[in-house]
């Protein structure tokens, strides 16, 4: 029988206790020190200086793919949206691949659709009903909020001022739903590509391991925003450097938290 090359081993996290004898897997995540949010990123920059061409090649596709997809209308965002994880998923496949010491290719962008392709897509099926319900939720308080408001007798300048507040507060809203989006997501395509999670457990799983590690999240996070300035000074170039270190990012975070060693 033939070995896929994408393959990677896998772990069903219904046959696992806390941690197991192979590689030290952490079925939920484990809490990690402060400092280790700027390791991850010291840990993806290795990963990327490995093999940098290979890398921008791979971000250069994918951008070609996102920006081709987005042409076509509703049909080609949503499709970006349902097949992302996808993507991610290849990556995590392609950043196991050169911990074990072989390389990182093209071809591993694609490899999600080999390795659990429908739980993939199903994250990203989720991922739009959050972010709808998000929208409803924005939409309802600010157009209500605001309704309200052009009913009342306030006069000109102070209804523009409170409608300024309505807009900001729904939007802060927004943003405060947003982000246990992004912690669900964040480890969910590594834990299904990679372990075999089911969707809904991934889901569940990356929430809580980032709840766990909310420190050296925020730290992770001011490097990336302060780095994200400097890439897009030079039009946007640095993005070639740092959407490659960013996606390895994910993969040496779930590793640091899902693996004792």
């Amino acid at each position: 029988m033939a070995t896929d090359p994408y393959a990677a081993p896998r772990a069903r996290v219904a046959d696992l206790p806390a941690a197991t004898a192979d590689g030290g897997f952490i079925a939920e995540g484990r809490a990690v020190g402060a400092g280790n949010g700027w390791q991850w990123i010291a840990d993806a920059w290795g990963y990327f200086a490995r093999q940098p061409g290979v890398w921008i090649a791979v971000a250069v596709i994918f951008v070609v793919i996102a920006i081709v997809l987005n042409m076509i209308p509703v049909i080609g965002s949503l499709a970006l949206a349902l097949l992302s994880p996808v993507f991610a998923g290849g990556i995590a496949l392609g950043c196991q691949a050169m911990r074990e010491g072989g390389e990182l290719e093209i071809a591993h962008l694609f490899a999600g659709f080999k390795h659990n392709t429908g739980k993939l897509v199903m994250i990203g099926v989720l991922n739009l009903a959050a972010w709808f319900v998000i929208g409803v939720v924005i939409v309802v308080v600010g157009g209500a909020s605001l309704a309200a408001l052009m009913m009342g007798g306030d006069p000109g300048a102070a209804r523009v001022a409170a409608s300024a507040g309505i807009i900001a507060l729904a939007l802060l809203i927004g943003f405060a739903l947003a982000v246990p989006v992004y912690m669900a997501l964040w480890f969910a395509a590594p834990l299904v590509a990679l372990n075999d999670f089911d969707t809904v457990s991934a889901l569940k799983t990356s929430f809580f391991a980032c709840l766990r590690n909310i420190v050296p999240f925020l730290l992770y996070g001011i490097v990336l925003f302060a780095a994200a300035i400097v890439a897009t000074i030079p039009f946007g170039l640095g993005w070639l450097v740092l959407g490659p270190v960013l996606a390895a990012s994910v993969y040496t975070a779930y590793r640091d938290i899902f693996y004792a060693a």
